[in-house]
């Protein structure tokens, strides 16, 4: 559904992604794994097309020179030089880092803003969905985003690109800075949506423990590299993996 074949990112002279190739297939879920700076949101934003919206800014403003090398194909087509506005239409959605919401929308308008390119019976289907994903958020309808919680917030965050139709679905560190028990009601969430929908999910985590009972195949990223990959299970079974994020030997 979605390959990224050799994919590379620079940062002026600085490597970001280093021939990466990945692939999501239809209606399965995808871990990223990795530290801090190992290129994860990178990668993200190069999927998503924000790259290229960062790339122009910075060449207008004369910062630092970013280059993309690679290919990217989504359902067959090659989407390598698409915009991220069309690409969002195409079906591929970000809900990003640090959720990013409209703090003084209220929740529904927030909600509301994400389904701009919907249709009017997709937007009443899709509200529905994600006010049964998180029950939480019915009573928060006209709370301002501001006065959530983090855990509410991205409740919303990822309501919000719910309610954009997507396709594919990419998480960009959704647990950052939750409580355990929030990151648990997450990643329900998260395994409910590929049950319930025809919606493909990639998600890149630092906290790599909680999510990787729900993946079906993952990739680690280390120095903008995927030094790793394989199912679910046999990542698990691996001792090197086993060691740096489930502290066991």
């Amino acid at each position: 559904m979605l390959n990224a074949t050799d994919l590379m990112v620079f940062y002026e002279n600085m490597l970001a992604l280093n021939n990466i190739s990945i692939t999501c297939q239809k209606n399965r879920i995808t871990g990223v794994f990795g530290a801090n700076s190992a290129g994860k949101s990178t990668l993200m934003y190069s999927l998503s097309g924000i790259m290229l919206d960062i790339q122009k800014k910075e060449k207008m403003a004369g910062g630092e020179r970013i280059t993309l090398y690679g290919q990217l194909e989504f359902e067959g087509r090659d989407i390598m030089n698409m915009k991220p506005s069309n690409r969002a239409r195409a079906g591929i959605v970000l809900c990003p880092e640090r959720r990013r919401l409209f703090s003084e929308s209220s929740v529904i308008e927030n909600l509301r803003i994400g389904g701009y390119l919907a249709t009017k019976e997709q937007a009443k289907v899709s509200l529905e969905f994600v006010m049964a994903l998180f029950p939480a958020l019915t009573k928060l309808q006209k709370r301002l985003a501001g006065f959530l919680s983090g855990g509410e917030q991205q409740m919303v965050a990822i309501g919000r690109a719910l309610m954009a139709q997507p396709k594919i679905l990419l998480l960009d560190e959704p647990l950052m800075g939750l409580s355990p028990l929030m990151q648990a009601t997450l990643i329900r969430a998260v395994k409910k949506i590929q049950e319930e929908s025809d919606i493909s999910i990639i998600v890149a985590e630092q906290y790599a423990r909680p999510v990787f009972p729900i993946v079906d195949y993952a990739y680690i990223l280390e120095n903008g590299a995927a030094v790793m990959e394989g199912t679910r299970d046999e990542l698990m079974d691996n001792p090197d993996v086993k060691s740096a994020y489930f502290g066991m030997s």
